[in-house]
């Protein structure tokens, strides 16, 4: 038994025996109970004789249903975008490459993620369903498995690390024996986002950073040990809340955030307003920060797919090096002569 080294994941494990794989998911989930096995035997073998719980599953698998958009780019990378047969709510996807099989009828819609037309997914036979939870509620996977339908769980968006999460395209390869095409993509993704890194670190300056925005009456910042926060850091800014602990995001008072970032040289990820006028109509007080005054304000939430898909959200987790190239390019635009922004738009 060997058991494959990770770079960055650590949600999930692979091990290659004699005659199958075995994956492990450690964490699906904030604070799972459970590790979740999966026992990957090639097609027209015997199934393995294991003592421990596991679900069984023949590769390479043909078909596959997916329930989360930043599965669309994996599969696309994988070259096996034509074995998914259906998703829930598929107007949330937006890469043109698969809203034309959503479109030619390849991929059937499946209603909403909390809600999957289980008939249709029986009808589809698929050989695997690839889940994901963010509290641990899994009804609608459990009943999906109670009829045979293998369901795997994606923990990818529990990592930290950028790089982390962009690992996870060796797990869903597993499933199609990809594994040494998953381990080029991931390369080259790896080299150039440390590439950028180290570049970063020349800059002469550190711009302070804030992020975020309100809901209702909650500014929501993201933790300084949050994904987000890690992109800040790479970048080589200053990130005004890093040295707060939390992985997921703060909710602070709108007086607390104009104390600590009244100042701040760049406002990284404003939510969805297009302009800086649709900002402030949203809340007049966002015309007290410098950033909105020095008009210093980017947004990742403006290029949307066909159908209102959300591209940073699909596609991000997938290419953090060119979330971290966009960052740097925003705060050190010196570094980057030649770089378009990808993912980030500045509200004029």
């Amino acid at each position: 038994m060997v058991t494959q080294a990770n770079a960055y994941a650590t949600g999930f494990t692979i091990s290659i025996y004699k005659n199958y794989k075995e994956i492990k998911i450690t964490s699906p989930w904030p604070d799972a109970k459970n590790t979740f096995t999966y026992i990957l035997y090639p097609k027209g073998t015997s199934k393995p004789v294991i003592t421990t719980p596991a679900i069984f599953i023949a590769t390479p698998i043909d078909k596959i249903v997916a329930t989360s958009t930043t599965d669309i780019p994996v599969l696309e990378y994988l070259d096996v975008q034509h074995k998914l047969v259906g998703f829930p709510h598929t107007d949330y996807i937006s890469s043109e490459k698969t809203r034309t099989l959503i479109e030619n009828g390849t991929i059937k819609e499946l209603g909403s993620e909390h809600s999957i037309n289980t008939e249709l997914v029986l009808e589809l036979a698929p050989d695997m369903l690839l889940g994901f939870s963010a509290d641990g509620n899994t009804k609608a996977y459990d009943l999906i498995q109670k009829t045979g339908i293998p369901v795997v769980f994606n923990g990818s968006w529990m990592e930290s690390h950028p790089l982390g999460r962009a690992e996870w395209i060796k797990f869903i390869a597993a499933f199609f024996n990809k594994e040494a095409e998953a381990a080029i993509i991931f390369e080259n993704i790896k080299k150039d986002y440390i590439e950028a890194k180290a570049k970063a670190e020349n800059a002469s300056t550190s711009p302070t950073i804030l992020s975020g925005n309100m809901f209702k009456d909650i500014w929501h910042v993201p933790g300084g040990n949050s994904y987000v926060a890690r992109f800040l850091k790479d970048a080589n800014t200053n990130y005004l809340w890093a040295d707060n602990e939390k992985t997921g995001s703060i909710a602070l008072s709108f007086e607390s955030v104009l104390e600590k970032a009244q100042q701040a040289d760049l406002w990284i990820g404003s939510g969805n307003s297009t302009s800086l006028s649709a900002l402030e109509q949203q809340n007049n007080r966002y015309a007290l920060f410098d950033a909105f005054k020095n008009k210093t304000v980017y947004s990742s939430t403006l290029r949307m797919g066909a159908k209102g898909g959300l591209l940073y959200y699909e596609l991000g987790p997938m290419r953090p090096d060119l979330i971290i190239k966009d960052i740097i390019k925003i705060a050190h635009p010196e570094l980057l002569t030649d770089y378009q922004l990808y993912f980030f738009e500045k509200l004029d």
